[in-house]
C-alpha cells in the first residue's frame, strides 16, 4: 500500500498531465509519430484532387467511372519510457528537481501513448535495471506506471546507462520508440548508445540544472557526488575554478550531443526551470515538420 501523500502525487500528476495532452499534446504527439503502415478501409468515388494512383482500376472498370482505395495508419506503436532514477537525478535548484522533471514528461507522454491506443512501458534503471514494466494499454496501466515513477525507491545510488540499453535490446525484440530519460552524467554507454539507435526510434532527453554547467561566486562550497558520495571542497570565489567547471560542463555537454547526431537520435534539452513542456511540444513539431518532409 502507497503512503497517502504519494497517492496524492500520482493524482495531481496524473490530473496534470492528462490536462495538458487533451489541450495541447495529444494531437502534437499523434503528427510526429507515423504508424506502422496503413491498411484498406474503402473505396469510394474519385473526387478532385485525390491522387490519381490510389485508383482502383477493377472497381473503376465495373463502374464505369473512376473510385479510388482509401487506405488508414494502422497505430499500435509501442512506446517504452527508459528512466534514469539514480541518485544524480534528485538534483535541482531551479523549480523541479531532475527526477521530477523526468516524472512529468514520463507521465506526459505515457498519456500521450495511450490516447492514441499505443502500448507504452516503463524501465527503471541505476546502475541495474529497478524495475521493468512490458509494454501495455489502458487507463490503469497508465496509473501503474505513474505510481512506479513517482513512489519507485532505488536499490542502487550510481547509473549504467549501457548496461540498461542493452537489457532493453534483449526484452524490446521488435522496435519501438525508446524515450532515454537521464542527465547522462556517466561513461562507456556510448556502444550500447548506438546499438539501442540503430534497432529502436531513440530519442535522448536530457534533464539538467543550470548549476551543473555554471557556478556563482559563492567563496568555499563542500559539494558531494551523490551516486558515490565523495565529498570535495572548493573555492567558488576562484574564477579560475567558475571557467574550468563551465568549460567540462560545455565539453561534456558537446560530447554527448555529438553522440546522439552521430547515432541519428534525437535530442530533447529538458531542464529544471519548468520549462520541459515547452521543449517536448516543440520536439512534436518538430518531428511531424521531418515527417512531412519539411525542415526540422
Amino acid at each position: 500500500m502507497l503512503p497517502a501523500d504519494v497517492l496524492r502525487q500520482v493524482r495531481r500528476l496524473h490530473l496534470r498531465a492528462r490536462r495538458v495532452v487533451q489541450t495541447l499534446l495529444g494531437g502534437e504527439y499523434h503528427s510526429a509519430f507515423k504508424g506502422a503502415g496503413l491498411s484498406f478501409e474503402e473505396v469510394r468515388e474519385y473526387q478532385p484532387g485525390d491522387d490519381v494512383r490510389s485508383i482502383d482500376w477493377n472497381v473503376t472498370a465495373r463502374a464505369g467511372h473512376p473510385f479510388v482505395k482509401r487506405y488508414v495508419e494502422e497505430r499500435e506503436l509501442t512506446l517504452v519510457l527508459a528512466v534514469d532514477v539514480s541518485a544524480s537525478q534528485k538534483f535541482g535548484t531551479g523549480q523541479l528537481t531532475k527526477r521530477a522533471v523526468a516524472a512529468e514528461l514520463a507521465a506526459l507522454l505515457a498519456l500521450c501513448a495511450v490516447s492514441n491506443n499505443d502500448r507504452v512501458g516503463l524501465l527503471a534503471f541505476t546502475t541495474v535495471v529497478e524495475r521493468f514494466v512490458p509494454p501495455n494499454k489502458g487507463p490503469r496501466h497508465v496509473l501503474r506506471l505513474l505510481r512506479d515513477i513517482l513512489a519507485f525507491d532505488p536499490q542502487k545510488p550510481g547509473t549504467d546507462l549501457g548496461a540498461a540499453l542493452d537489457y532493453l535490446n534483449k526484452v524490446q525484440r521488435r522496435r519501438a520508440i525508446v524515450f532515454l530519460v537521464s542527465d547522462f552524467l556517466a561513461d562507456g554507454y556510448a556502444d550500447a548508445f548506438r546499438r539501442a539507435a540503430r534497432k529502436h526510434d531513440l530519442i535522448a532527453v536530457r534533464t539538467a540544472d543550470p548549476r551543473e554547467a555554471e557556478w556563482p561566486a559563492a567563496g568555499l562550497v563542500r559539494l558531494e557526488d551523490a551516486e558515490t558520495g565523495r565529498q570535495v571542497v572548493v573555492d567558488a570565489a576562484s574564477r579560475a575554478f567558475r571557467e574550468g567547471f563551465a568549460g567540462r560542463g560545455r565539453d561534456r555537454a558537446g560530447a554527448f550531443t555529438k553522440l546522439a547526431r552521430g547515432a541519428r537520435a534525437d535530442l530533447i534539452d529538458a531542464g529544471t526551470d519548468g520549462r520541459h513542456f515547452d521543449a517536448l511540444l516543440k520536439f512534436f513539431r518538430q518531428r511531424d515538420r521531418r515527417r512531412q518532409g519539411g525542415r526540422a
